[in-house]
């Protein structure tokens, strides 16, 4: 078998954090590696944990050792000897990476000729005593750099003050420059990583440092990484001896600048053991051999001044945090008001919930807006790039207010009838790529130890682990099939996403959440591995039937494709004959859906954004929705039969549904037939009379907010996964 990588992970007692580490490995985009477990004598259960968090993926090898306690090199030397990939990965057992890294990391590589490469670490703190941070800064957090072997060197110093390349994690190709194979010295227990790279530039490999953030480093009590002794540095420095710089002399300029540094460390440790142990001559004795150790002074000191994070409370309620990159200011389209509902079904079971907008783009070329009342629903709402003024939430970014400005002007001009192009729509922000800014406003904002994380629309996926909730599930808002809905929309003329990249991010959470039967199906079907909910849009149910109007019609929707679609064909191939059958007939078209539909036929009024639908439901006769194209949401659909409205519509409209809806609403898809079916209800008050008790019916049984959002609430609950239940028709609905 061909594998592009071996991760390696050494492992002693790893129980507690081992399981996260393996997942993040095998949900990796880079589907060809491996992982190999090099285990030191565990005595714990990490083991089998491990195991049971592969599911029992093949790509997972355990390679124990014939005695405990040989030391975290050693373990990965065992790792290394069966290690069959043309690169080398090292992830250790209480970190994660993200799932794109190693595709990433290893193609950069290979482009530019590189013979190890690592990105920066996003360090968090398990116990929440400091934000989490980048490790990078300066001119390495902004571009990638080739780092030669006395530069990281000098980068490794201990307390030099700089950030410590060392702790880097990075690739490296298996076999080193002339076929030297790749081996760790087993005299360390500390800073193994950074010699076996020292040696690698040594012998002339070629680093190259990339900006990206893509290994979690946690710190803990029982890190590795703290315990920094006098035998510890003694080894180093001895290990430092051994590295050839014959023919390097910036290189010994640097080993002999590193040595300074740990003799330094060498003696402040032992001024603290003296300190410790009350011996104040001796502690006086060695400041007063080795001055420079006061400068290390600041260590402790700095510590304490470090930006902290509250803990949360052991009374506040479990918190899920909601990553989106959409403007999400009120229930004003679909979309919107279905993530409220999935918001408010947790409240209403006791979770606090924080929206976190995850990029500046949010704004688009507008520097504000009003957040609507319904936001309520969230304990907390931060926009990257936001500042919140009462109930508005302004953009910090000034050339945001300059395209405000111009877009406002355009719009005026536009009145007066002067068109001018003076401003460009604003990037779609769901699809924006995250950026590093982005990815670090995750991680200081999103709650620490989360009970799950919801990511809106497949496209925030890659940012789940940012959350810095890795023992939480994970699970993506899918809305719905974005590609079925674009292949299924020919007269729309753009690909907004493939089926193979869509299922690629929906695969990167462990769960999605569908919101109708059909599309969920597709997805189990793609990926077998995530759990898959059905979570249909849930509405208001109306105390009682409303059958309308006579010659008074309805269509709500916003200004979508399918819409847009929809009604320019009802007006050329049903409306006319309707007009004809019933010339009092008046169609209400309210949504911004109107924007895109310029003039309307005689008899049809284009009312706009309207606050609220209550008016118009409870005048209008019949409720149409002649979809011919992918839908997507049902929420319009639902929202007229929860208002108890006999309602037309095609097969389209009730793609997903079909089910629950039978015999509650019309389904004609020949425009002539649809045309038909219109006529005789707006003509018939007792007709619509039954229909509309029938969509009462079919509401309260299927899209009542408990039977909507069981399922979704039991998963963030950690209820296991149960048999979709069958569809019962009521009799009622024939």
């Amino acid at each position: 078998m061909n594998i592009r990588v071996s991760v390696i992970m050494a492992n002693l007692n790893g129980a507690a954090h081992i399981a996260v580490a393996v997942r993040s490995v095998l949900r990796q985009t880079e589907r060809s590696l491996e992982l190999i477990i090099g285990d030191d004598g565990s005595t714990d259960e990490s083991l089998a944990i491990a195991r049971e968090a592969a599911k029992g993926d093949a790509r997972l090898v355990i390679v124990t050792s014939p005695r405990p306690c040989t030391g975290p090199a050693a373990a990965r030397n065992r790792a290394l000897a069966v290690a069959r990939g043309k690169w080398i990965a090292v992830v250790d057992n209480d970190d994660f990476i993200a799932p794109e890294r190693l595709e990433r990391l290893i193609n950069a590589a290979e482009a530019e000729g590189a013979d190890i490469a690592a990105d920066d670490l996003l360090t968090f703190y398990d116990d929440g005593s400091r934000a989490p941070h980048a490790h990078l800064r300066g001119a390495l957090a902004r571009e990638p750099r080739w780092i030669d072997a006395a530069e990281y060197e000098r980068g490794n110093a201990l307390m030099a003050g700089g950030p410590t390349l060392g702790y880097l994690k990075p690739v490296f190709r298996r076999l080193g420059r002339g076929g030297i194979a790749t081996r760790y010295d087993e005299s360390l227990r500390i800073a193994e990583d950074s010699d076996l790279v020292l040696r690698l530039l040594a012998d002339g490999a070629r680093f190259r440092v990339y900006p990206e953030l893509g290994y979690f480093y946690r710190k803990h009590a029982s890190s590795t990484s703290h315990r920094l002794d006098a035998a510890a540095i003694e080894a180093m420095d001895a290990a430092s001896k051994r590295i050839d710089a014959s023919e390097n002399s910036e290189l010994q300029d640097a080993l002999r600048y590193g040595r300074s540094a740990r003799a330094d460390v060498l003696a402040f440790t032992k001024i603290i053991d003296a300190m410790k142990a009350r011996n104040v001559g001796g502690a006086i004795g060695g400041v007063l051999r080795r001055p420079g150790t006061l400068w290390l002074m600041r260590y402790p000191i700095g510590a304490r001044l470090s930006p902290t994070v509250k803990a949360r409370a052991d009374n506040a309620p479990p918190r899920v945090t909601l990553l989106s990159r959409q403007r999400l200011v009120g229930a004003t389209n679909g979309s919107s008001a279905y993530v409220l509902a999935l918001a408010g079904a947790l409240k209403r079971a006791g979770y606090a919930v924080d929206y976190i907008g995850a990029s500046p783009k949010i704004f688009g070329r507008w520097a504000g807006f009003r957040m609507k009342p319904e936001l309520a629903v969230f304990d907390r709402y931060v926009v990257h790039g936001g500042v919140r003024v009462g109930p508005f939430m302004l953009s910090r970014d000034p050339s945001v207010w300059a395209a405000s400005a111009l877009a406002v002007t355009e719009r005026l001009l536009g009145k007066l009838r002067l068109k001018l192009a003076l401003s460009q729509r604003a990037e779609f922000a769901q699809a924006a790529e995250a950026t590093r800014e982005d990815q670090l406003f995750v991680a200081r904002q999103a709650a620490p130890h989360a009970t799950a994380v919801l990511c809106d629309y497949g496209f925030l996926a890659p940012l789940a682990p940012y959350a810095i909730a890795p023992g939480a599930a994970s699970l993506t808002i899918m809305h719905d099939l974005m590609s079925a809905r674009v292949a299924d929309t020919a007269e729309q003329g753009a690909v907004v996403l493939g089926a193979a990249e869509e299922f690629a991010l929906l695969g990167l959470t462990d769960g999605v959440i569908a919101i109708q039967a059909e599309e969920a199906e597709k997805v189990r079907a793609q990926l077998p591995a995530s759990r898959v909910i059905v979570a249909q849009h849930a509405a208001k149910i109306a105390s009682a039937s409303q059958p309308g109007a006579d010659d008074a019609l309805l269509f709500v929707g916003s200004n979508t494709p399918p819409n847009v679609v929809a009604l320019d064909r009802f007006f050329r191939e049903c409306w006319p004959a309707i007009r004809v059958a019933r010339p009092q007939a008046q169609l209400k078209v309210a949504g911004s859906v109107g924007r895109a539909l310029g003039a309307a036929p005689d008899g049809v009024a284009l009312l706009g954004v309207v606050g609220d639908l209550t008016p118009l439901y409870a005048e209008a006769g019949v409720v149409i929705s002649p979809l011919y194209t992918g839908s997507g949401l049902k929420i319009k659909l639902i929202e007229a039969l929860a208002a108890g409205k006999a309602v037309a519509g095609t097969s389209v409209t009730a793609q997903g549904v079909e089910d629950a809806v039978r015999g509650a609403m019309v389904i004609e898809d020949d425009p002539a037939r649809f045309a038909t079916a219109c006529i005789d209800l707006l003509a018939d008050r007792d007709k619509r009379e039954t229909l509309a008790q029938a969509a009462l019916v079919c509401a309260r049984d299927y899209f009542s907010a408990d039977a909507c959002f069981r399922e979704f609430v039991g998963a963030i609950k950690g209820e296991t996964q149960t048999t979709a239940r069958e569809p019962e028709i009521n009799p009622a609905l024939g």
